[in-house]
């Protein structure tokens, strides 16, 4: 039968308690969402809903084809000079997703006979990027600088390192300033993917890279979301100009790829400009997020510090894990719950957002149903 090992495939997942399944939202529920990624606490604020409206009712419902035909409007290019000029990038390329931004920057700045030197933590896009360039991929340690140097001294030719700056499953920063000398040193290039610190780390929520001093160099590339802290939908490539008009010309998820909505386009600028003129947004999640931790370990929980916005709470294993989340949500309060193989070291966690928007006493409503549904 067609397709017959689908079902072998769908009772071992049941068994190791890893099967996954849609979960439709409402659009207003009771529910505590501590699992979405919406950090700054944007995705529904009058001005960011504002923003995609309007642009809807002026450009429409669709881009209405790629960038490079149709799917460029004035407003893209707004939005791609501010992303620019706030994060202290050179230039800036939007795409319609940050995993297509990440697939665009691995594979067309990772030629044939080029070195690809990849954390062991990195998210997913920046891994499949990796299979899809053509060049030589090694997978080196977690934060291993050491190992990243070894590795780029093996090679002679074109190479490049890439890592998230702020990795997903405990929210830990990479050792930015230490990959980035083990490039120079090699004459290598830096990618990295700021996903999960725009709009968190760094002055005024300007990124992880650009606390690290990188961004603006002619060797370091930077990817982000617009998904996560600016509330809306789609990605951007931050970087030199002459990195972007490469993209333009070789990046298949831009050339191929229907342009960003309008409608997120406009709401990623409107959150934008709002970050600008709100800046205490970064620093109130950051603070909400060393609030649980320090919580949810007086407890007892076995909680990763954090670095930015995402707070990690170990389980004993997968089943128990789905079996926590369903018991918080049971008791008003969505938790991330991740298992193998979304977590590289194959530890399964709950995995808790803080929002700077949260407020003392939802605080306490995380701290206390997550401690109360332990395994």
């Amino acid at each position: 039968m067609a397709f017959g090992w689908i079902d072998e495939q769908a009772d071992a997942r049941r068994r190791a308690g890893l099967l996954r399944t849609l979960l439709p939202r409402p659009a207003r529920t009771r529910l505590l969402d501590l699992a979405g990624n919406d950090y700054l606490g944007l995705a529904r604020h009058p001005e960011v809903v504002e923003g995609a409206a309007a642009a809807a009712r002026t450009w429409g419902a669709g881009a209405t084809g790629s960038r490079l035909v149709t799917g460029t409007t004035e407003l893209h290019s707004t939005l791609e000079r501010e992303l620019a000029d706030f994060c202290g990038a050179e230039a800036a390329l939007v795409f319609s997703s940050g995993y297509a931004a990440n697939l665009a920057a691995v594979t067309a700045l990772a030629p044939h006979g080029s070195l690809i030197v990849s954390d062991a933590g990195n998210h997913a896009s920046l891994i499949d990027g990796c299979r899809l360039a053509r060049g030589t991929v090694q997978v080196i340690g977690h934060g291993d600088t050491e190992g990243a140097r070894k590795a780029l001294g093996t090679h002679d030719g074109p190479a490049v390192l890439v890592c998230d700056t702020v990795f997903s499953v405990d929210g830990d920063l990479a050792p930015l300033a230490g990959y980035a000398a083990a490039c120079r040193e090699h004459g290598a290039g830096l990618i990295v993917d700021d996903a999960h610190g725009l709009g968190v780390v760094g002055a005024g929520g300007r990124g992880a890279a650009h606390a690290a001093g990188l961004v603006g160099a002619d060797d370091v590339v930077v990817t982000a979301t617009l998904s996560k802290s600016l509330g809306s939908q789609g990605g951007v490539v931050l970087g030199p100009a002459r990195v972007v008009h490469h993209l333009v010309n070789a990046a298949r998820t831009f050339v191929f790829d229907t342009g960003l909505a309008p409608a997120a386009a406009g709401a990623a600028l409107a959150a934008l400009r709002l970050l600008r003129r709100e800046p205490w947004r970064a620093d109130r999640v950051r603070e909400v997020a060393a609030q649980l931790h320090a919580r949810l370990t007086a407890a007892g929980l076995d909680s990763v510090r954090p670095q930015a916005a995402v707070v990690s709470v170990r389980a004993p294993s997968a089943r128990a894990a789905v079996d926590w989340a369903a018991a918080c949500r049971r008791a008003g309060l969505a938790v991330g719950c991740f298992r193998p193989p979304s977590v590289p070291d194959g530890v399964s966690r709950l995995r808790v957002t803080a929002r700077a928007d949260l407020t003392p006493a939802q605080i306490d409503h995380a701290v206390r149903v997550i401690g109360d549904t332990r395994p």
